[in-house]
């Protein structure tokens, strides 16, 4: 299939297979909300000079250390001091939101940014369960069940398709196809791709079974991801949007300029996960402050933070480079989405730089 859609790609220098960025605008001991998008800023510049593929941003709530809480509205800003790197969501939380204000924000995006917009949809709610009920103003929970649902609305405002009859088919999603059918049959730009994102098999499954590109948050959930890959092949259908699949994983991955200063610099994020799975949720701590925490642990906490650090691929830039290897390897991922949800500034372009440099990228 051809790269025109900008789900297939080529990979860079020697990279086994294309590599990308995911950013969560993370906010550290000591920063701001401003200080960690100017940084998005800065990594997305960064990343689109090294040759990344995607740059992409998640969507979550009522967490102080992440200030990606509205992916479309940082996406604009990104697409403003861009001019080649596709940017996307990883993603938003469609049960979060109504199918047409999606559609709308994103053929917006479309418009800003032509060609340039991935689509990707997770149906968790990117929070608590509280914070969930605040976000819905029907106060309902929601399902799992309404995610297809949901998902074939939102598709069908994309592509202005809805059939005759159907209580939405004099709706229109602007900016969007409507327009060039108005304006006379002028062509209008293509819409952004739809991704689907998980952590388990249901969205694996449901991406095989539509023919669309499927993204596995393997940076939470690694022993689910080689069986979700594969059940999203064994399930896969050729569509208009792919005739093959196409699966990306999320991978956290840290490098630094020795082994022991990346080590430091994951501790960081590992705390502030810790903090965030038993209920005390904070801004990422710096490197210190989480060797201060972990010397005070108990046993459950600190396998936890073990656990944790040991899916994260880290070191030097060639220590990194030969985990992801390995990793694409054992997975036959398509194609790789790397973060680092680590404390300050510096350190998170310099890992961006040195796995770019490790793999002869830009």
């Amino acid at each position: 299939m051809s790269n025109g859609n900008g789900i297939r790609a080529t990979a860079r220098g020697t990279a086994p297979v294309p590599l990308s960025v995911l950013d969560l605008a993370t906010v550290g001991s000591g920063t701001t909300a401003a200080q960690a998008l100017r940084t998005s800023v800065e990594l997305a510049r960064t990343a689109e000079t090294h040759g990344f593929h995607r740059f992409w941003v998640a969507e979550h709530h009522s967490m102080p250390g992440i200030a990606s809480s509205s992916p479309a509205v940082l996406l604009a800003h990104l697409a403003a001091h861009t001019s080649t790197l596709r940017l996307g969501s990883g993603g938003v939380m469609l049960p979060n939101h109504a199918p047409l204000v999606v559609a709308e924000q994103f053929g917006t995006l479309e418009a800003l940014a032509p060609g340039r917009i991935d689509l990707g949809l997770g149906r968790a709610p990117g929070t608590d369960r509280a914070t969930a009920r605040a976000l819905r103003r029907s106060g309902a929970d929601g399902s799992a069940d309404d995610f297809p649902q949901q998902l074939s609305e939102l598709v069908r405002f994309l592509d202005d398709d809805f059939p005759d009859g159907h209580p939405y088919s004099r709706i229109h999603a602007v900016p969007g196809p409507v327009q060039g059918r108005v304006a006379g049959g002028v062509q209008s730009a293509a819409r952004p791709p739809v991704w689907l994102l998980g952590s388990s098999g249901f969205s694996a499954q449901l991406a095989g079974s539509l023919g669309l590109p499927f993204s596995f948050a393997h940076h939470f959930s690694a022993r689910n991801t080689v069986p979700a890959l594969r059940l999203y092949r064994e399930s896969f259908r050729p569509s208009a949007v792919l005739d093959e699949p196409w699966a990306m994983i999320g991978v956290s991955a840290v490098a630094a300029d020795s082994r022991e200063e990346a080590r430091r610099a994951v501790l960081s994020g590992a705390v502030s996960m810790l903090r965030l799975r038993t209920g005390r949720p904070g801004l990422v701590p710096t490197p210190g402050e989480a060797e201060a925490v972990v010397a005070e642990l108990g046993p459950m906490e600190e396998e936890f933070v073990d656990s944790w650090m040991s899916d994260i691929v880290y070191g030097t830039g060639e220590e990194v480079r030969e985990g992801l290897d390995a990793l694409a390897a054992r997975t036959g991922a398509d194609e790789l989405m790397i973060t680092a949800n680590i404390h300050g500034h510096e350190p998170r372009l310099r890992s961006y730089e040195l796995i770019a440099k490790a793999y002869g990228m830009g």
